[in-house]
Parts: C-alpha cells; sequence; structure tokens
C-alpha cells in the first residue's frame, strides 16, 4: 500500500500519530522500544494499523531518521546561513540554535545511542557530522578566516557542543549565560558586543525573568 495514500483518520489513527509514538519510545528507552505491538498498545490501535501507514518496522525507524536531520541537520545548517551583521553575532546565531528547542538534543543523544549498535545509522550521523561542519566552515570563511582556520574554529565548535549531548551535560542558566562570551571568542577571535549579548540573553531569560524553553548545552 502506497504510504502517501493510506488513509489517516478513524480507528486506524494517522501516521503523524504512529511517528510521535516512536519519537518518544526512542527518546526515553532507546531504539529497542521502537517495536510496533508495544506502541500499538500505547496507542490503542491494533497492530495491523499500522501497516495502513508503514510497510514494516525498518520504514517506521526511517521515518524517524529523516525526521532526526529535519530536527537537528537541517537547523543548523540554516543557522549557519542566518543574517548577521557581524562574525560574532552569526556565531550567536549557531549558539542560540543548538542551546534551544530548534535542535533536538534529546533526540540527537538518542540517534547517536542508535549508531552504536547500527553501522548504517552510524554511517548516516557520519554524513550528517561532515554536512553540519561543512556549514560551519563556510560561515567562518564567508567572515574571513582562512579555509584551514575555519576547519579548526569549526570543529572546536561542533565538538563542544555534541561533547555537552553526547555527556548529557547540564548547566543552570545563568552558568550558560555567562560562558557565551567567552566561548563566542574563543570559536571566532573576536569578543561579542555587550548589545549583542544582551540579545542572545534575552532569547533565553523572558522579561518575566523565567528560564525559555530549550536545551541546556
Amino acid at each position: 500500500m502506497d504510504n502517501n495514500v493510506a488513509p489517516e483518520t478513524g480507528w486506524r489513527g494517522s501516521r503523524e500519530g504512529w511517528l510521535e509514538a516512536g519519537y518518544k519510545a526512542l527518546i526515553d528507552s532507546g531504539v529497542d522500544a521502537v517495536k510496533i505491538q508495544p506502541l500499538a498498545k500505547q496507542l490503542n490501535l491494533s497492530r495491523t494499523s499500522f501497516y495502513w501507514f508503514f510497510g514494516d518496522r525498518e520504514a517506521l525507524l526511517n521515518a524517524l531518521l529523516e525526521g532526526w536531520e529535519a530536527r537537528t541537520t537541517q537547523p543548523l545548517v540554516a543557522a549557519t546561513r542566518q543574517y548577521a551583521e557581524t562574525q560574532t553575532e552569526a556565531m550567536l546565531n549557531v549558539l542560540t540554535c543548538l542551546l534551544s528547542d530548534a535542535f533536538d538534543s534529546r533526540l540527537e543523544f538518542a540517534v547517536r545511542s542508535w549508531a552504536l549498535q547500527d553501522r548504517k545509522v552510524a554511517e548516516r550521523i557520519e554524513v550528517a557530522d561532515a554536512a553540519r561542519l561543512q556549514a560551519l566552515v563556510e560561515m567562518l570563511v564567508a567572515w574571513g578566516h582562512d579555509p584551514a582556520v575555519a576547519d579548526v574554529r569549526a570543529r572546536t565548535v561542533y565538538l563542544v557542543q555534541i561533547g555537552y549531548i553526547s555527556m548529557q551535560a547540564r548547566e543552570d542558566i545563568p552558568t550558560r549565560l555567562e560562558r557565551i562570551p567567552t566561548y563566542v571568542e574563543i570559536y571566532t577571535g573576536q569578543s561579542p558586543e555587550p548589545r549583542e549579548i544582551a540579545r542572545f540573553n534575552a532569547r533565553f531569560i523572558p522579561v518575566t525573568g523565567a528560564p525559555a524553553g530549550g536545551q541546556v548545552a
């Protein structure tokens, strides 16, 4: 059956519903928990309902990987191309993406854990890593860095931030924000302007003073 035209109403549930259930299972318990029968029970649907939207479990897993790319690689690459008046502002755009809900760090961790037992997933991560690093290099080169220097700076940015995710490091909001200016100076070789930091901080601490949503990294 063509997954693109399968009915998505009534007792069968929806493709999005199955995907969301699979996503939650992957995040909470790992890929081994993404199985049709437990998901059907969770959704209060029959097992056969699954096959209206996916040919098999592998199709669901592939869809989850596509969702991972859409929630991580795509927004990060887009952030490197976002308008900025200075290279420090450009780097703050990248950090805003990595520290906010724009980049799904929980899903990133889950997929990297999955890759430890699945070579095909590991290869897909290698492709994503290369694309993300290339986008960072291109951003830095556009701001005047020598390509070799841009490559090292890009790796410093990326490996630090992925290290935060892989190690599941946690920082409170004040600590995170206090470190950002130094990170930007290390990443770009220039100190951000106070007004740039003020705008950055405002994205994470609303007027109410309560921390904004997003991942700590």
